[in-house]
């Protein structure tokens, strides 16, 4: 099944109530505030949702790499891009003059999850052609060529996304530099110096060269290996350049990945036989802990003392806690933010965005987020209660997972919602 979370609020589910249900609502004086009932006795019933349909393509990075959790399973991020030319008909020169020194994918870090362990990365050039236009999912596939096009002698490269990466003189910030065999580049500038019309224009060009697919190849990961790693293709510093002289003068040709060029991330996620599968399949067992996980995995809360309350009553507060199984300096941590949305009614095949994000607090180990809005609506009959889905914010450009204790956790710490309202 493919759906999207759609990208809304529900401001409009509040917009077309009676005036005593909806006008002055934050106006309230303080008093009424605070003399307001509070109470925290709700039954929270968590589990997962699997998603099999993820669209992928324009989002702000792309995602490369390769980790296995012994929770989650295996996760392994691969991308397709186009590309573009810097400018058209460039002018190389003779021929005979030319030595091509390097070819090199520049691919600029917007972060990582997991280590810093050597991984092999290859690269394919595509035989099939991309649109921009197009709608691309995690699941989808490119055709490309067989062989990979990365030096032989350099496929195997430790990431370090921490420190200012050097070319030539120069120190910029951070990159991953894949070094691909110079036989292209040499095939570039010979496409571009016989007159072909190949660099005529981009599309001249993409016709001709349709893109880049970039993967790991690693042998297998045992439980708590490996990492991923998230770039942004639009940044100037991310490109495919050729680096040669002329004539004994040192120069550059680049090609460009940017926001008109098609791209999206593919990702395979095993989880056979893991504690997510097994959640999936029994929801019940998500009572004593639940998932998220970017990519496919969204958290399921189900609040059904929601249901007890009566249109008179107005929310005040609505604050729910998410306690979660982190120690601190594992390298598998949680994002920052989780969102949360929902569905208007039980028959509805898309999600709606509450426009409410949960922060993180690392001393408490746990997500908070005011969902006053949500109880408000689902008490106005507005929308059904069909529960809430939590997700990492970051859910289709990073490897974020989170473990949530359930109602019915062994650990200290179990999830909760409380919930502050008058009677008016």
């Amino acid at each position: 099944m493919r759906w999207l979370v759609a990208i809304s609020v529900l401001l409009a589910l509040y917009s077309c109530r009676k005036k005593e249900n909806t006008l002055g609502k934050d106006l309230l004086n303080s008093n009424q505030y605070l003399n307001g009932t509070t109470t925290d006795t709700f039954y929270l019933g968590t589990s997962v949702f699997i998603e099999d349909s993820v669209v992928t393509d324009n989002v702000s990075n792309v995602v490369l790499g390769h980790y296995k959790d012994p929770v989650f399973g295996e996760f392994n991020a691969s991308f397709y891009t186009q590309l573009r030319i810097a400018g058209t008909n460039p002018d190389f020169g003779n021929l005979n003059e030319i030595v091509v020194d390097s070819f090199v994918l520049g691919l600029e870090y917007a972060g990582y999850y997991g280590d810093l362990s050597a991984q092999t990365f290859e690269v394919f050039e595509l035989t099939s052609p991309m649109d921009n236009d197009s709608t691309y999912y995690s699941f989808d596939h490119i055709s490309h060529a067989s062989t990979s096009l990365v030096d032989p002698n350099k496929t195997i490269i430790t990431p370090d996304p921490l420190n200012f990466t050097l070319i030539g003189d120069d120190s910029v910030q951070a990159q991953l530099r894949i070094y691909l065999d110079t036989s292209l580049a040499k095939q570039f500038i010979t496409s571009a110096s016989n007159g072909s019309g190949v660099f005529a224009s981009n599309e001249a060009f993409q016709n001709y060269f349709k893109g880049l697919y970039v993967r790991t190849d690693n042998p297998p990961l045992t439980n708590g290996q490996g990492g991923v790693f998230y770039f942004n293709l639009n940044d100037p510093g991310t490109k495919l350049t050729i680096y040669y002289r002329q004539s004994g003068a040192s120069k550059t040709y680049d090609f460009l990945m940017n926001s008109i060029c098609a791209d999206f991330t593919h990702v395979d996620i095993n989880r056979s036989n893991t504690p997510v599968e097994a959640v999936n399949n029994n929801p019940s067992v998500g009572m004593n802990e639940f998932y998220a996980q970017a990519f496919g995995v969204r958290a399921k809360i189900v609040v059904p003392g929601l249901n007890k309350f009566a249109k008179n009553q107005l929310i005040h507060r609505a604050e729910i806690h998410l306690p979660i199984q982190y120690q601190l300096g594992n390298k598998y941590k949680p994002g920052a933010t989780v969102t949360f949305a929902t569905k208007k009614t039980a028959a509805s095949q898309g999600y709606i965005n509450t426009g409410v994000t949960g922060a993180y607090a690392e001393t408490k180990k746990e997500f908070t987020a005011d969902l006053k809005q949500y109880v408000q609506a689902v008490i106005n009959e507005d929308i059904e209660n069909t529960g809430l889905i939590v997700s990492p914010r970051f859910f289709v450009n990073s490897a974020e997972r989170i473990i949530f204790n359930g109602q019915n956790t062994i650990n200290k710490m179990r999830p909760k919602i409380i919930i502050t309202y008058t009677n008016f």
